[in-house]
């Protein structure tokens, strides 16, 4: 089984930046690709960006330019940096993993974590 941890969300300014990490732990794991997802109240939730194996990212449009996804593979954890921020970015953020575990009999599965809170006041 495999865990991920988000953490670094928090209250900030429009204009100002935040760094979000999420933390995947566990046994005999493999990281495919790590996303980033945000949801409001009502809404659908929504992919942020992306980073899958040999490090392309892709990135939602109302974000290009602002946040960047980046991953430390030595540690298991995928960070989102967020810059210029928005009113509009205020969410609840997720990472989301599609992760291979086992060793003989491998299994890919599509793991989420608890998710972190970003509001941005104006």
């Amino acid at each position: 089984q495999v865990q991920l941890v988000e953490s670094g969300g928090g209250l900030v300014q429009a204009g100002g930046s935040l760094r979000l990490s999420c933390a995947a732990s566990g046994i005999n794991f493999k990281i495919n690709h790590m996303r980033w997802y945000r949801q409001i109240p009502g809404k659908q939730r929504e992919l942020v960006a992306e980073i899958i194996t040999g490090g392309n990212t892709n990135y939602a449009d109302s974000v290009r330019g602002r946040f960047a996804i980046s991953a430390d593979n030595a540690n298991n954890t995928v960070y989102l940096e967020m810059n210029s921020l928005k009113p509009e970015d205020t969410a609840v953020y997720y990472c989301n993993g599609l992760i291979t575990t086992g060793v003989a009999g491998l299994i890919t599965d599509s793991y989420w974590g608890q998710g972190t809170q970003v509001t941005v006041s104006s």
